[in-house]
C-alpha cells in the first residue's frame, strides 16, 4: 500500500436553514506527473490515467486508519492535469467530528491509499506508477505533498447536545454542601499514650471523590496525608508492567548496503536496443577506400570499401520472488517497495558485470608495466598504450583508463621524489589528475578513471571509450496473482548485450 499524502486550504459551504442538508468533500486528489515522497520514504509519481475513475468507491478514512471510516468516494473525473473527487460523509458521530474539523480547518489534507499493480522507475530513481487500484481516501493532518487539495466542505451537522440551564447549578452546589456536612474527614485519632507498641500497619483505603474534595477544601495536614496515602497505596507502573502498550517501531527506509551503480556502463554508455529479433547487426567499416597522388592523364587509385556486420546476441537479465498478501499488507515500512529496490540493484550490478567480463576478454593488445609502484613506469604504459592505439586504430587516441580496485589502490599512492602525491586531490593545478579514495570518479594522465569490482583480478586497460558497446532495453517489474495462494508474484528483467566493436581502440597490461 503506497499513501499519497498532499495538503491545501479548504473551504466551507455549509447547508443554509431549510435545505437539504449536504455531508460532502470535493477537490483534488493526485496531480499527475508530480513526483512526492510517500509514506515509506520513496520518490513517487503517478502517470496520467494511472488511477481508475469507475469501479468500487473507495472508502473515506480518518488519518489512513481503518477502524474510523467516516464515508466513502462517490465521484471520480480525471482532468487531464490530476484526478478529482467528490467524497461523502457519514451521518455518524464520526462523520459529524470529522466534519467539524474540516469546517474549522483542523483537518485540511487528503491522502490517497493505493495498490501499485504497474510500476517502472525512471534514471532518477523515482518510482513511475503506471497502474494502480484507489482503495481509500483519508482526511489528514499532517501533509507530505502540495499538489492535491480538497476544495469544498459541503456540511450540514444537526445539534445534538442539549443545552444546559443556568439553575443546574445551584442545586449541584447544594449537593457538594450537603456532602461536606454529611462525609466524616479521614482524620488518624489523636491519643495520649506513653509507649508505642509494635503494631501492624493498617491499611489505607483509597478515599471516594466525595471524601478527596472534603479533604482538599480543608488543605493542610488533612489533605497532605490524604495525598501521601494515595501516593504510597498506589502500585508501581513501569515499562516492564506495559509490554502489551509499548510497540517496538522500525525506522525507515531500510539500509540496504549493496550498491547499484555500474562504472563500466555507464562510463561506456548504453544505446537502445532493437525490439525485434533475437539477433541483431552492427555494421562496421573494415576496408576503407584508398587515394594517392597521381599524374596527368593516368588513372587514379583504386579502392575498397567493405563494411562486415557484427552479429550481437541479446541477453536476458532477471529473477523474482513471491509475496504473500498478507505480507505486503501488514509490513511497516512497506516489504514491496523494499523488494523492487533491491531487485533494481541486483539488477545493475548483474549486467555491469556482464559488460566488465566482455572488456576483458575483448582486449588482446598489451603493453609492459613493470612496477604499479613506479610513477615513471605508469607514464611510460601509458604513453606506449596511446601511441599503439593511435597507430592501430587509424588515428584514435585514449580517453579512459579502466582498472580493478587493486590498480586504483597502487594509483592513488604515488608520489613524486619528494614524497608528494601525484594525484593530489587539492588544487591539482600543475598535476597529471586528481584522485581521492572515497570518490571513484577522477582523472589521471588527462584520462577518466573508471574503477570496476566486477573486472577480473589484473585487468588495468588503457582505451578509447567509443571502441565498446553496450546495449539495453530495461523491462522493469512486473507482477502477476496468485489468488490460489493469496500472493503476488514479482519479476524484474532486461535484456542487455555488450560487444567490442573495434579492439584496435584498447590495450591492456601483459
Amino acid at each position: 500500500m503506497i499513501r499519497f499524502s498532499p495538503s491545501h486550504l479548504i473551504t466551507v459551504d455549509a447547508a443554509a436553514a431549510g435545505e437539504t442538508p449536504r455531508r460532502s468533500i470535493s477537490g483534488v486528489a493526485v496531480e499527475w506527473n508530480q513526483v512526492a515522497v510517500v509514506s515509506s520514504g520513496e520518490q513517487v509519481m503517478f502517470m496520467k490515467g494511472s488511477l481508475p475513475v469507475d469501479g468500487r468507491n473507495p472508502k473515506l478514512y480518518l488519518q489512513h486508519d481503518p477502524t474510523q471510516i467516516i464515508g466513502q468516494v462517490v465521484e471520480r473525473v480525471d482532468t487531464g492535469e490530476a484526478m478529482m473527487f467528490t467524497a461523502k460523509v457519514s451521518a455518524t458521530e464520526l462523520g459529524n467530528t470529522a466534519l467539524t474539523l474540516m469546517s474549522d480547518g483542523t483537518l485540511s489534507e487528503v491522502s490517497v491509499g493505493v495498490n501499485v499493480e504497474k510500476f517502472s522507475y525512471n534514471k532518477a530513481g523515482v518510482m513511475v506508477i503506471e497502474q494502480a487500484t484507489f482503495n481509500e481516501l483519508s482526511v489528514v493532518s499532517q501533509p507530505a505533498f502540495s499538489g492535491s487539495v480538497i476544495t469544498d466542505v459541503a456540511a450540514s451537522i444537526p445539534q445534538t447536545e442539549p443545552e444546559i440551564e443556568l439553575n443546574n447549578k445551584q442545586d449541584e452546589t447544594e449537593e457538594i454542601n450537603m456532602t461536606t456536612e454529611t462525609t466524616p474527614v479521614v482524620e488518624a485519632a489523636a491519643v495520649a499514650v506513653e509507649k508505642l507498641w509494635a503494631q501492624p500497619k493498617k491499611e489505607f483505603r483509597m478515599p471516594s471523590a466525595a471524601e478527596y474534595i472534603v479533604a482538599a477544601c480543608q488543605g493542610g495536614e488533612t489533605f497532605a496525608r490524604m495525598v501521601d496515602g494515595i501516593k504510597a497505596s498506589a502500585p508501581d507502573v513501569n515499562t516492564g508492567t506495559l509490554d502489551g502498550l509499548l510497540p517496538i517501531p522500525t525506522v525507515a527506509p531500510i539500509y540496504n548496503n549493496l550498491q547499484g551503480y555500474r562504472p563500466i556502463v555507464d562510463a561506456f554508455g548504453t544505446r537502445a536496443m532493437p525490439t525485434s529479433g533475437k539477433v541483431f547487426i552492427r555494421p562496421k567499416v573494415t576496408t576503407n577506400v584508398s587515394q594517392g597522388a597521381v599524374t596527368e592523364s593516368t588513372a587514379i587509385t583504386a579502392g575498397q570499401f567493405i563494411v562486415s556486420d557484427i552479429q550481437v546476441t541479446k541477453g536476458i537479465y532477471g529473477g523474482y520472488v513471491s509475496l504473500s498478501e498478507a505480507s505486503i499488507d501488514w509490513t511497516s515500512p512497506e516489504v514491496l517497495g523494499a523488494l523492487l529496490d533491491d531487485m533494481a540493484r541486483v539488477y545493475a550490478n548483474t549486467t555491469d558485470n556482464v559488460a566488465a567480463d566482455a572488456l576483458a576478454a575483448g582486449v588482446s593488445q598489451t603493453e609492459t608495466l613493470t612496477d604499479a609502484d613506479s610513477p615513471a613506469d605508469w607514464i611510460a604504459f601509458v604513453y606506449a598504450s596511446a601511441v599503439q592505439i593511435l597507430e592501430n586504430s587509424n588515428g584514435n587516441l585514449p580517453t579512459h583508463l579502466v582498472m580493478t580496485p587493486a590498480y586504483f589502490a597502487a594509483l592513488g599512492r604515488l608520489v613524486d621524489d619528494s614524497g608528494r602525491p601525484l594525484f593530489p586531490a587539492v588544487g591539482p593545478m600543475n598535476a597529471y589528475g586528481s584522485v581521492t579514495p572515497g570518490n571513484t570518479d577522477a582523472m589521471a594522465f588527462g584520462l577518466r578513471v573508471v574503477v570496476d569490482r566486477f573486472l577480473p583480478a589484473g585487468n588495468l586497460i588503457v582505451c578509447d571509450a567509443s571502441g565498446f558497446e553496450n546495449w539495453e532495453q530495461q523491462k522493469g517489474a512486473i507482477s502477476i496473482e496468485n489468488p490460489s495462494q493469496l500472493s503476488r508474484t514479482i519479476a524484474w528483467r532486461g535484456y542487455f548485450a555488450s560487444v567490442m566493436i573495434d579492439e584496435t581502440k584498447f590495450v591492456k597490461r601483459g
